[in-house]
């Protein structure tokens, strides 16, 4: 294994990129973030931290909404902050729920945003809240290290106990993976913990022996999935591991890496990139494959230019047989060919199922992932009523809902009586084209946002469900995703339509990605209004109900009729 402190490859023969810098000059993430936090003269703290505090889980934001009226007022921003909880496999305890909900009512907007890497976040905190914010959440036996920032991110994992007897033992590992590649150093405890300071260690390089000073050139996720369901986008991320099951026993993993989702407008040197599968290994194998693959990135990825900083790129340059002859060099292990796998489908099982334990488990809609109570649906307060008798766990889907997990069979009555006195029952009595729609949080409070879309595809389904029930289509199930910007949260380019954000109150529209997650989709029309697109999409749905083959997808049929081309790699995107 190469030492942290040898010459980074990538950077030596070039500059580094501004963020570079100031991680160079963090004291290993502390920065002046202390000093912002107790500075009450201004809602915000330096531009510098605000790179610092994403390693810690917390992005600083403002209201979009209200910049010009305080622009106006000669006022500064309403800034506040998004904190997003780490929660590896998207398990959590009842006492964890009621724990978030408590916070969020206390500190932040009052809702809870369950996002599409199977995390909480938190919107709206102010800045004099975020210690105590921080704090009860650890208190809580959650934390929010390292869910942003250049490290490794929240780990996916299927969390659908009825699907395989082997999810505890692939949850185990990615909880494992999770804790083996969590940022070492202290900073975390002594901002936010009050934890006894340390600092002083900047030449130790085994203050981070795995991301060394400058951490890596740029974020890095993580998933496990288990046939058939690919629920986590596996080929979206960086490094995923498919799990192989053979008589209802966990025997290895195929290894992918190179996947990820952001561009740039307008930019063809950018584009999403589907992951490649390089070998299977044994499960003891997954740490050290996990670690070599990253410190390779570590090494050798870009920090002159962060829109080419991701591991794909890496790939794409030095080639994916370099690419696998690092990683085995470095973990010592030799990759042994890809074992047979299969895929049929990126989507959520809505309702009750029977888990391989015996236990029940109900899946529920939650809208975009967001929890909050409305008319027709008082999800935040069902939820917390159903957390405070439930005795089983919480799971936190990778399409942003919701399985009440583990419901023993005497106390499923009293699970389906809270879901009905608070209209939850019904949350999944949608159609597919919306039970199979996730939308990114945008505007008011995302900075990179061109256009909405939390706030606006829950309408552009709503019209679209016109043809939907027209044609017969209403359990078909079409995936739809939308991004108020290119940069491919909520993993746009992998819905069948998908719908991004180009400037404000306009979408390009993409279509033909495989609903197995498998191919990405491509370029149909580009900047669309919502009634522009909307009058693009319902003749291209009418004509998938009258002329699909017996169980065609909709993204197949779109390239089968030439609405777009299929696109086989990532650098064919732009084509």
């Amino acid at each position: 294994m190469k030492l942290v402190n040898e010459t980074i490859q990538s950077s030596s023969k070039q500059s580094s990129s501004k963020v570079e810098g100031i991680k160079e000059a963090s004291d290993y993430l502390r920065g002046t973030i202390l000093e912002g936090l107790a500075d009450d003269t201004t809602g915000a703290i330096a531009k510098s931290d605000t790179q610092l505090t994403k390693f810690h889980g917390i992005y600083q934001q403002d209201d979009r909404d209200l910049r010009r009226e305080r622009r106006q007022q000669k006022l500064e921003k309403a800034f506040s902050f998004m904190v997003r909880i780490r929660n590896p496999g998207g398990i959590c305890s009842t006492d964890s729920w009621l724990m978030v909900d408590e916070i969020a009512d206390k500190y932040a907007n009052g809702s809870i945003r369950l996002t599409s890497r199977q995390s909480f976040q938190l919107h709206g905190v102010l800045k004099g809240n975020l210690k105590k914010t921080i704090k009860e959440i650890n208190d809580g036996l959650l934390d929010t290290i390292a869910a942003c920032g250049d490290v490794n991110r929240n780990v996916m994992c299927n969390p659908n106990p009825y699907q395989s007897k082997v999810h505890e033992a692939v949850y185990e590992v990615a909880k494992a993976i999770s804790n083996h590649m969590t940022p070492q150093t202290h900073a975390y405890h002594e901002i936010w913990l009050n934890g006894e300071l340390v600092g002083g260690a900047k030449e130790d390089e085994s203050v981070e022996p795995i991301y060394g000073k400058t951490y890596l050139p740029r974020k890095f996720k993580t998933s496990i999935a288990v046939p058939p369901s690919n629920d986590v986008d596996l080929f979206s991320q960086d490094l995923s591991f498919i799990a192989i099951v053979e008589d209802d026993k966990l025997v290895g993993f195929n290894v992918t890496t190179g996947g990820g989702m952001g561009m740039d407008h307008n930019k063809p040197e950018t584009y999403p990139r589907l992951a490649d599968v390089i070998g299977y290994i044994t499960p003891e194998q997954v740490i050290p494959i996990a670690e070599a693959v990253v410190t390779t990135q570590r090494d050798y990825g870009d920090r002159s230019n962060r829109k080419h900083a991701r591991l794909k790129y890496t790939i794409e340059d030095r080639g994916l047989e370099w690419f696998k002859g690092e990683v085995e060099s470095r973990s010592g292990i030799k990759l042994q060919p890809e074992r047979p796998y299969k895929f049929e489908t990126t989507a959520d099982r809505f309702g009750w199922s029977k888990g391989t334990n015996g236990f029940w488990n109900v899946n529920l809609f939650i809208e975009n992932g967001r929890v909050k109570d409305t008319d027709d649906f008082k999800i935040k307060t069902g939820l917390r009523e159903i957390a405070k008798i439930h005795k089983g766990d919480l799971r936190i889907t990778p399409n942003q809902n919701l399985i009440i997990g583990n419901i023993a069979e005497e106390d499923r009555p009293t699970i389906e009586n809270l879901l009905k006195k608070y209209y939850i029952f019904e949350s999944y009595n949608q159609s597919a084209l919306r039970l199979n729609s996730m939308a990114c949080v945008a505007m008011p409070t995302c900075g990179l946002a061109l256009a909405e879309s939390e706030r606006q595809l829950p309408n552009i389904i709503t019209k679209l469900d016109l043809a939907i029930e027209e044609s017969g289509l209403r359990d078909d199930a079409i995936s739809i995703r939308m991004t108020g910007c290119p940069n491919g949260c909520v993993r746009p380019y992998l819905g069948e339509i998908g719908l991004v954000g180009r400037s404000p109150g306009k979408y390009n529209i993409y279509l033909g990605a495989k609903i197995d997650g498998t191919r990405l989709n491509k370029l149909y029309k580009k900047a669309d209004t919502v009634d522009e697109l909307v009058e693009e999409l319902l003749p291209i749905i009418r004509h998938y109900a009258r002329e699909r083959e017996t169980e065609e997808e909709f993204g197949d049929f779109v390239i089968r009729k030439e609405y777009v081309k299929a696109t086989l790699a990532g650098r064919e995107f732009h084509d």
